[in-house]
């Protein structure tokens, strides 16, 4: 594993369109052990390939506490289908926009649509932490 350099705004990488992955391969999942070691180190609790100048479309995320066994989630090609109606404004900051927090509206509940690091199809019904996890990576 190596930690990659996160990049920050304006790099114009960060407001490109990702790439879909079409398999899962080995330098996909050596992708996805960067990204999490990259995050852990920020530290940050989600990361998106494009923040380390990979423009695929692969996000990591763990929202494990401090002093808890680490939980990992890895999403290839994640594709969010469904938003709930209710919404809520909390504070959110971004590792590509250091020091900066503001206050973001997300819906509550959400259902995704990814592949795991080895191929497998899954869907997540979010809520709370993990719906505006979700939402902003």
């Amino acid at each position: 594993m190596a930690k990659r350099e996160i990049l920050v705004l304006p790099d114009a990488r960060l407001r490109a369109v990702a790439d879909e992955i079409p398999e899962v391969t080995d330098e996909i999942r050596t992708l996805a052990k960067d990204m999490l070691e990259t995050m852990y180190d920020a530290p940050g609790i989600g990361l998106a390939a494009p923040q380390i100048g990979e423009l695929k479309r692969i996000v990591v995320m763990d929202l494990s506490k401090e002093g808890e066994t680490p939980d990992p989630i890895v999403m290839i090609n994640p594709e969010i289908l469904k938003y709930s109606e209710e919404t809520v404004t909390t504070e959110e900051g971004c590792l590509s926009i250091p020091e900066i927090y503001g206050e973001v509206e997300r819906s509550t509940q959400v259902v995704v649509h990814a592949m795991d690091r080895h191929g497998k199809h899954f869907e997540i019904a979010a809520d709370g932490l993990l719906a505006r996890c979700l939402q902003h990576e």
